[in-house]
């Protein structure tokens, strides 16, 4: 006789979940670099208990996001411009092979990922600018017919939508983004290869450029109203 099976929970995993809070808290600037970081406070923050706190902040530490604090705890890690180059250097050549490929296949993109992006950037909601980027990206990587771009690609965005969260602060930054995704994607729908393939790597590459350009020096552009004070301490996102 077959050994007796439990019922499983389908609840959504807490850990997933307190490690989309902070990482989201930290993305956004609500968790600035320099804040410190307890699991008593974040347990209690998030109305959960340690655990899930605990391995939560165990993830965020090997992605780089948070290290050990002096004394007791940890803190958020402060934005390494050097490996952000580095990342779009992978990213522009990742993305870029995607869109060949993408174009090969004449794989249209959904025309309401560009209509959302663009929606988002007239609002405030800096954490919703970098969903719809990502949406963007993986739908590219999706439409290559390749699942090995995607699974590679995964690795850079917990770093990356760090950056995006501090540079699309600036409301001047947002329009280019995605008139190059619009220039992305007429180019794969045409089967345009050599055109999709440069203008994807021009995007990695001008993306990378700006935001090392801009985290290295403070923006002119002030925060829109409604915007996370960069110096806000508490972690906001999705309750657990």
């Amino acid at each position: 006789m077959a050994a007796e099976l439990h019922r499983l929970d389908t609840a959504p995993d807490l850990v997933d979940r307190v490690y989309q809070a902070l990482l989201g808290a930290i993305s956004s600037g609500a968790l600035a670099p320099g804040v410190r970081l307890t699991q008593e406070d974040i347990a209690a923050q998030l109305a959960v208990s340690r655990q899930p706190v605990l391995q939560a902040l165990r993830l965020l530490k090997r992605e780089g996001l948070v290290h050990d604090a002096p004394g007791r705890g940890l803190q958020v890690a402060a934005l390494d411009t050097q490996s952000l180059a580095h990342t779009y250097q992978v990213r522009g050549a990742l993305d870029a092979l995607a869109a060949r490929l993408a174009a090969e296949r004449r794989r249209a993109l959904p025309p309401a990922l560009l209509a959302a992006g663009r929606r988002s950037t007239r609002g405030t909601d800096v954490h919703a600018m970098i969903e719809a980027d990502i949406a963007f990206h993986r739908a590219l990587y999706a439409a290559s017919g390749n699942p090995f771009i995607e699974r590679s690609a995964e690795t850079h965005w917990s770093f990356i939508r760090r950056a995006m969260g501090a540079v699309l602060q600036s409301s001047r930054l947002r329009r280019p983004v995605w008139d190059e995704h619009e220039a992305i994607a007429e180019a794969v729908a045409e089967g345009n290869v050599a055109a999709a393939e440069g203008a994807a790597a021009a995007h990695a590459d001008q993306a990378g450029r700006h935001m090392t350009r801009h985290l290295t020096r403070p923006l002119h552009d002030p925060a829109p109203p409604g915007a996370p004070s960069p110096r806000a301490a508490s972690a906001k996102g999705p309750a657990p």
